[in-house]
């Protein structure tokens, strides 16, 4: 199980991700959705497309823009279409479980 952990709290847990340019991208119904704001923030990858960012919150800490997600994709990055990706100090841990 694949979990992305801050402030001693889970914010996303899920059997499997997709890894890109060594991000693990969780799919959107593994996140504890209580945790996310959405950010104005915005980004643009050259190949993967517009990305969107969200504010984390967990335990009284907030950390600003710790996730971001791609809600339109490239066509090459429609793999992670509307999953998040994390950094900031979100710690990944865990290990993929194989695909049933």
């Amino acid at each position: 199980m694949m979990r992305a952990t801050w402030n001693g709290v889970v914010l996303a847990e899920a059997p499997r991700t997709v890894v890109v340019e060594g991000n693990h991208y969780f799919p959107p119904e593994a996140l504890n959705r209580e945790h996310f704001s959405e950010s104005t923030t915005r980004s643009l990858c050259p190949w993967k497309g517009l990305a969107r960012y969200y504010t984390v919150a967990a335990d009284g800490a907030v950390n600003p823009d710790a996730a971001w997600y791609y809600p339109r994709p490239s066509f090459l990055a429609r793999r992670i279409k509307n999953h998040v990706a994390f950094w900031h100090g979100v710690r990944i841990e865990g290990s993929q479980e194989p695909k049933q």
